[in-house]
């Protein structure tokens, strides 16, 4: 049986951002050290954004 892992979109960063400013990798970064567990910044195409997720699976 295939189990399919849920991803839950903490925040939600613009891709437009100023040039060297990178606030949905900062987001993420701190996320991890607070202890939330896989923490990643993908890029959302059709909406032109950077989503930082973290990977559940469910029960």
């Amino acid at each position: 049986m295939h189990s399919q892992t849920q991803r839950t979109v903490l925040e939600r960063f613009p891709a437009g951002g100023p040039r060297g400013s990178w606030p949905a990798e900062e987001y993420a970064a701190a996320q991890r050290a607070q202890g939330t567990p896989d923490v990643q910044v993908v890029m959302d195409l059709p909406s032109d954004q950077f989503l930082v997720v973290t990977h559940t699976n469910p029960e």
